[in-house]
C-alpha cells in the first residue's frame, strides 16, 4: 500500500516515474523553462517531440484510474477547473502508485475523460472502461 503524501510531492513523484519509463523506453527529456507551461515535459524520439502532461492517479475502490482532461487550480476565486486544450499536448501519462505503471493516453482519442481498468472488477463493468494494458505503449494520433 502506497503511504501517504503531499499532493505536490506526488506530482513530483509521477514526473519522475514518467522521465524513468520513458528513458527505459528510449526518449530523451526536455524540460520546459516554465511552470506555466500546458505540458511537464517533452519527450523526443526518432526526430519527434512529444509535449506530455504528467498525472497521478491512485486506482479507486473498484480496480480504475478516472483520467479527466482538465486542469484545476486555486486563486481568489477559489478552485477553478477548465478542460485542457488538446492542441496544447501530445499524450497525458498518467502514474499510478498502486500499479507501479506509467500509462499513456493520446487525449485527442475521448471526450472529456476516459476510465481505465487496471484489475479485474467483481461486477460488470461499463463499455466505456478500457483496459490498462491498452495504455502501456505510446500511440500518437497523427494531426
Amino acid at each position: 500500500m502506497p503511504c501517504y503524501h503531499h499532493t505536490k510531492t506526488k506530482g513530483d513523484l509521477g514526473v519522475m516515474k514518467v522521465k524513468l519509463d520513458l528513458l527505459q523506453k528510449g526518449y530523451m527529456i526536455l524540460h520546459p523553462e516554465t511552470e506555466h507551461a500546458p505540458f511537464d515535459l517533452v519527450a523526443y524520439n526518432d526526430g519527434k517531440f512529444l509535449r506530455i502532461q504528467v498525472k497521478y492517479i491512485e486506482e479507486n475502490a473498484n480496480g480504475a484510474l478516472r483520467v479527466r482532461f482538465t486542469r484545476r487550480w486555486t486563486n481568489s476565486k477559489g478552485g477553478q477547473t477548465r478542460p485542457i486544450d488538446k492542441d496544447a499536448i501530445d499524450l497525458y501519462c498518467v502514474y499510478c502508485p498502486d500499479t507501479d505503471t506509467c500509462y499513456y493516453i493520446d487525449p485527442k482519442k475521448f471526450g472529456n475523460s476516459v476510465k481505465i481498468r487496471t484489475r479485474k472488477c467483481k461486477f460488470k463493468t461499463s463499455p466505456h472502461e478500457h483496459k490498462a494494458s491498452d495504455f502501456l505503449s505510446i500511440v500518437v494520433q497523427d494531426n
